[in-house]
């Protein structure tokens, strides 16, 4: 039995009909946004928390009993090593050290005189030995006193940043009296602990990041120097100390510092998270061709660690090959495609979803 048609009906089915060819015709591949698979620095983080400490930290104290004479620092004031930073009043010390020398030179005499007797045989062997001894003696009080009188003068033993001066002139002070604390501050040691399952994993020169709630957006870079020798038994955790610079000085001894340390470090392939397509336990991107319209080849990877944004190829990929890392919903595995841009450091999805609008409005 033929079909019949309304009349008022050909028309428009006639109209779908020529039309179908054109939109066919007029159909442009998918924008896209690739990135290229690139050979970088990966490691494996393993964060903890530490605490600063100066590389060289020590407190000055009196040995000796007397008033201070003199004070040659500030506070904070940054003293090179071997600088006067103490004197104490050292009168009396002074004087024992001007008669123990009047003595010596005493003894001098009288041993030269001896020994000019002696040789023309006019005075015993005896007298001029034991003058002799007296002559060692009083030069060995005098060593003595010189000894003490250094005691009187507190310098710097290396150079560093002092504290607060919490003493003052004319202060009397005695042996363990402290006087002033000294931090050698250009270098930080930073400790901290990790578990004892990290112990074949960490070896001095292995380098780490640091933060600290004091500098938020500052990442501070260190390397470890040394690792303990012994595990904490209770805690299972071993004590590691790294090296920070800081000729910034914008670290302190005692502050809380976040680290991570960079396992493993070892050049990697890595893309972009994004352009992975999971399916179950595997693992997915669509590669793009640029001799042939940047056609869609889908093709199977495995990865490796995670980080923020981005992923390890193990295997799956050759270092320069381009995947679809925003557009990967909107094409199938063959489908050519329109390249808008390649993602880097210097680039954006909007930025170069931005730049295509552009482009496309631009062309009419």
């Amino acid at each position: 039995m033929p079909i019949r048609l309304a009349s008022r009906s050909l028309p428009l089915l006639l109209g779908l009909l020529l039309a179908l060819p054109t939109s066919l015709h007029a159909q442009q591949p998918t924008a896209v946004i690739a990135a290229e698979a690139s050979l970088e620095s990966w490691y494996d983080p393993l964060e903890a928390l530490g605490t600063l400490r100066a590389d060289e930290s020590v407190t000055l104290s009196a040995t000796v009993t007397d008033t201070i004479a003199e004070l040659n620092f500030h506070d904070g004031e940054s003293v090179e090593a071997g600088q006067l930073l103490v004197r104490l009043s050292d009168n009396e010390a002074q004087a024992d050290l001007r008669a123990a020398q009047a003595l010596r030179d005493e003894r001098r005499n009288t041993v030269n005189r001896l020994a000019q007797l002696q040789s023309r045989n006019l005075a015993p062997r005896g007298d001029l030995e034991d003058a002799q001894a007296q002559l060692r003696q009083a030069e060995a009080e005098i060593q003595a006193l010189e000894a003490r009188l250094s005691d009187y003068r507190i310098h710097a033993p290396f150079a560093g940043q002092v504290g607060f001066r919490d003493v003052s002139v004319g202060a009397l002070v005695s042996p363990g009296t402290e006087l002033v604390t000294l931090d050698k501050l250009d270098v930080m040691k930073l400790d901290f602990t990790l578990p004892e399952l990290a112990l074949g994993q960490l070896e001095p020169g292995l380098p780490l990041t640091a933060t600290s709630a004091a500098y938020p957006d500052t990442r501070f870079e260190g390397e470890i120097d040394s690792i303990g020798t012994r595990v904490d038994p209770v805690t299972r955790s071993v004590t590691v100390r790294a090296l920070l610079d800081n000729t910034e000085d914008r670290l302190r001894p005692g502050m809380l510092i976040s680290v991570v340390v960079n396992r493993a470090p070892r050049q990697t392939l890595v893309i972009p998270e994004a352009a992975l397509i999971p399916e179950g336990h595997r693992q997915f991107v669509l590669t793009l061709d640029p001799a042939d319209e940047h056609r869609v080849t889908r093709r199977e990877i495995r990865i490796g660690a995670r980080r923020e944004g981005e992923v390890e190829v193990l295997d799956g990929l050759n270092e320069g090959q381009l995947v679809v890392a925003h557009g990967t919903e909107r094409v199938r595995d063959g489908q050519p495609t329109r390249l808008l841009g390649i993602l880097d450091e210097t680039t954006s999805v909007p930025e170069l979803l931005r730049r295509g609008r552009d482009e496309a409005e631009a062309s009419g």
